[in-house]
């Protein structure tokens, strides 16, 4: 699995499958033109775009182009760098007919094809053993989620971290485990002594 340290801006749910398939990275989707509406949603990728950076991709029609630009304008500091894909026409699987430009999306284009719009990109991607991740289990003992403050707490941490407040714990997950490895989490909310004295 490719190791990519940028987050990635896929169109819809069933490109983010498949790129989940082909790469270790947090990959966003813009719900198509939601993005236009969705002020939390673009303030999360301009915060991955001043830290990680982000890399866009998105269908090579009309509307991709259309969501790309707007993004590339949205986002003023940051690293953003576009990955495009070939035109190529056909028909997705789970479609009846093909899309009204006729051109596959990022959903229908074959793996290798993908992998190679990543080095045309020039984004340097190698295999890692994908470490340890930060679980749904951390944020309850942390008392990020499953408790009566949660929300409250969640939104405390959110905020020293320099992360959009309104995060869903799901959300928060992702983030997290894009930016520190859960020891690094787990020190920083002071459940690793606790761990080392029980062991």
């Amino acid at each position: 699995m490719l190791q990519i340290k940028q987050a990635i801006i896929v169109e819809g749910k069933y490109d983010k499958i498949k790129l989940s398939s082909l790469v270790k990275a947090v990959i966003i989707q813009t719900n198509g033109f939601g993005i236009y509406k969705n002020q939390e949603l673009l303030e999360l990728i301009r915060y991955y775009a001043r830290t990680t950076g982000i890399l866009i991709l998105t269908d090579s029609d009309r509307a991709g182009f259309q969501i790309r630009n707007y993004i590339r304008g949205a986002v003023p500091e940051g690293d953003v760098r576009n990955i495009y894909i070939p035109d190529i026409f056909g028909k997705e699987r789970r479609k009846v007919k093909p899309s009204a430009e006729g051109k596959l999306g990022v959903e229908g284009i074959d793996a290798e094809i993908l992998r190679e719009a990543f080095r045309k990109a020039g984004v340097l991607t190698e295999e890692k053993p994908v470490s340890e991740p930060i679980t749904k289990t951390d944020l309850y003992l942390a008392g990020f989620s499953g408790m009566p403050n949660s929300a409250g707490k969640r939104r405390e941490f959110q905020k020293s971290l320099g992360l959009p407040s309104n995060l869903s714990a799901s959300a928060l997950l992702e983030v997290l485990n894009s930016m520190m490895s859960r020891e690094e989490f787990l020190k920083k909310i002071g459940l690793q002594k606790e761990e080392s004295s029980c062991s």
